[in-house]
């Protein structure tokens, strides 16, 4: 017995769902420009030198044979027999007849060791210390390469909490309707009618003593309604189209629909957005940071660089406290902005 026709036509492509094709055209349009390519390339530098801080800025070797015993990435592991070595007194200690020998990595300073052997501090580049040093004399380019991994790990995850957050209910108050789509559309409104960093200080003045977590945290909680109110439009505009009275008609329920159906094509604009979030989150976890609401000291952030920065520029002149960590959140944020300005007009068929 035959397949019904009308059923044969609708099932195989359906022309809601996110096809393939598709998806490959997106990514060869937003290819076409070198901006694009290059602020792509930027992001995955940044990324992965965050993953990899601990390999290329360390207090610890990456390899050494001390005193006949190998250890093997003790930067990672820091072994109770190396605990109160660093690579400089490692290096004076080594018994280099007896066959001992270490492997630094790239930044023989972790973002927290203090050079005591510096005269002048804060120190300027020069003197072993590429980037120069801060007030205590800690190395600039080792809290960099740290920082890298906090302002990020703030930037995705307050960006992927809050994109959750906006989606779920978007999408109940868009497609259902009725009180959902009341009370959302009156939080959205509360939400919206406060300034955010005023809104981010009263919250975070309340924590006793905010960390990182703590900042994630109330970014995501905070940063919804934006997300919530396009997911919402999109809902609203995708509904009434063919295919999801078509999936209906088969028999589809509510959950399949917007699950399988509107949620995938109400993807693209949230992409774009969750990308200038990423941006907007690195600059906001620096802006708190130099206020004194951002990741608390010694950890290393680009913020918090810039905060010592501003009390070291009319005395010191430590103008290298200012300008390398101010040149990454710019090129963080500069990188951000490109790839989500390529995406929407990728994803914008009017485009040309």
């Amino acid at each position: 017995m035959s397949a019904s026709p009308t059923a044969a036509a609708l099932t195989p492509e359906m022309p809601g769902q996110v096809s393939l094709e598709g998806t490959r055209s997106t990514w060869s349009s937003f290819c076409v420009r070198r901006s694009n390519r290059l602020a792509l390339a930027v992001i995955a530098a940044l990324g992965m030198l965050a993953l990899v801080a601990d390999m290329l800025a360390s207090d610890k070797p990456l390899l050494v044979r001390y005193h006949g015993q190998l250890f093997v990435l003790p930067n990672l592991t820091n072994p109770a027999a190396l605990r109160e070595l660093d690579n400089q007194s490692l290096r004076e200690d080594l018994d280099s007849a007896g066959g001992d020998w270490m492997i630094a990595p790239p930044v023989p300073y972790g973002p927290y060791r203090i050079d005591l052997s510096l005269e002048q501090l804060p120190s300027p580049p020069g003197n072993g210390h590429l980037l120069g040093t801060d007030e205590t004399g800690r190395d600039v380019l080792a809290r960099l390469i740290h920082g890298a991994r906090v302002s990020l790990s703030v930037g995705l995850v307050a960006v992927a909490l809050y994109v959750l957050i906006g989606i779920a209910l978007g999408a109940l108050a868009g497609y259902f309707g009725g009180p959902i789509d009341w009370l959302v559309s009156r939080a959205i409104e509360v939400m919206l009618s406060f300034p955010t960093l005023f809104l981010l200080l009263a919250i975070l003045a309340m924590v006793e003593r905010p960390s990182v977590g703590h900042l994630m945290v109330v970014l995501g909680l905070t940063r919804w309604p934006a997300v919530a109110r396009l997911v919402r439009g999109e809902m609203l505009r995708l509904k009434p189209m063919g295919f999801v009275q078509a999936s209906r008609a088969l028999g589809a329920s509510d959950w399949h629909i917007l699950w399988r159906h509107l949620l995938p094509n109400a993807m693209g604009p949230v992409l774009v957005m969750a990308t200038f979030g990423v941006a907007g989150a690195v600059l906001l976890e620096s802006a708190l940071s130099f206020l004194g609401f951002g990741a608390p000291p010694p950890v290393a952030s680009w913020g918090e660089i810039l905060t010592e920065a501003h009390r070291q520029l009319a005395g010191a002149g430590a103008w290298w406290l200012a300008v390398f960590p101010g040149l990454a959140i710019f090129a963080t944020a500069m990188a951000y902005n490109v790839v989500g300005e390529g995406l929407r007009e990728a994803m914008d068929p009017r485009e040309g």
